[in-house]
């Protein structure tokens, strides 16, 4: 008996080395496929605040946290079976996939650009009238999700081309835990960010005379910051999305533009001091301009071809 139980006390020992080892597989394939997709996270984090805009104080949590729970279903619901069932069947459709988001992101980014460039006429006390319409949240929640599915969709193909070499489970883990960080870590950021003005002004009505300074610091600051949120948003949509739909006409050996695009920066960044970041820079510049132009054609074709028009 004796004997028995530490031989089965070695098999439990030995499957839970198999499990941590298994976990650390999982945790690093996470990790780097979370890395390449990044620049979408970024992307989501600065897109998700103008939905709460100019709701009261105590709606902004739980707007979020509805927006959060929409963004968990897309991923872990909608999206990872139909990504786990492509990559079984049909790897070949994951650059097509890939390339259809990012130009819906050049397209989104395009259009906050057309009508930045437009004249608002609206009247402060429609706008007023919009935010009090019983219906308004409801609206901006359903937005934020929709939108919350192109750039969940777009992290979780990112993340499952990272991990197409990787056996099944491997996969479906490393989607998984990618699904739930990202979520987590987009959603609590965009928490701080909306409620730092609240934080702020509580910090202003007590304790010490640094304390108010660094509160009243802290309102003045976040208009201004959401405001440089919206602008960082936009560049990155049309970044990301541009990059995307270079990396794959790069694949399929259309053009050549991305690899032109890289060279170009390369040749020009190799003799200057911090030469990665001007490489980068001058990437992302490109990519972000060749956003701009995609997505302006489609704006172009739903704004003024007849019978067409645009969501918002």
């Amino acid at each position: 008996m004796p004997s028995g139980l530490f031989a089965l006390l070695d098999d439990v020992a030995t499957i839970a080395k198999v499990a941590a080892a298994s976990i650390d597989d999982i945790g690093a394939a996470a990790s780097k496929a979370g890395v390449k997709a990044a620049g979408v996270v970024v992307d989501d984090t600065a897109v998700t605040p103008r939905y709460v805009t100019g709701f009261t104080p105590d709606r902004e949590l739980p707007i979020i946290w509805r927006i959060a729970k929409g963004s968990i279903f897309n991923k872990l619901v909608l999206i990872l079976p139909v990504l786990l069932g492509l990559s079984a069947l049909a790897q070949w459709a994951i650059t097509p996939l890939l390339m259809i988001g990012g130009a819906y992101l050049c397209f989104e980014g395009a259009e906050k650009v057309w009508h930045s460039l437009r004249k608002d006429t609206t009247s402060l006390e429609e706008d007023a009238a919009i935010v009090a319409d019983k219906d308004h949240e409801e609206a901006m929640v359903k937005g934020a999700i929709r939108t919350d599915f192109i750039l969940s969709a777009e992290i979780m193909v990112i993340a499952l081309n990272e991990v197409l070499d990787e056996h099944f489970a491997m996969r479906a883990a490393t989607l998984a835990v990618v699904a739930i960080a990202i979520t987590i870590a987009v959603y609590g950021v965009v928490g701080l960010i909306v409620k730092m003005d609240d934080i702020g002004l509580a910090m202003t009505k007590a304790g010490s005379a640094a304390r108010r300074s660094i509160g009243r610091g802290l309102v003045n600051l976040m208009p201004k910051l959401l405001a440089a949120l919206a602008t960082i948003g936009t560049a990155a949509m049309l970044w990301v999305g541009g990059q995307i739909f270079l990396h794959g006409l790069d694949e399929y050996h259309i053009g050549n533009i991305g690899h032109g695009l890289h060279d170009f920066a390369h040749a020009v960044a190799g003799g200057l001091p911090g030469a990665g970041v001007w490489e980068w820079l001058i990437n992302a510049g490109g990519a972000g301009l060749f956003g701009l132009a995609l997505g302006g054609v489609i704006v172009a074709a739903l704004h003024l071809v007849p019978g067409k028009k645009a969501a918002h």
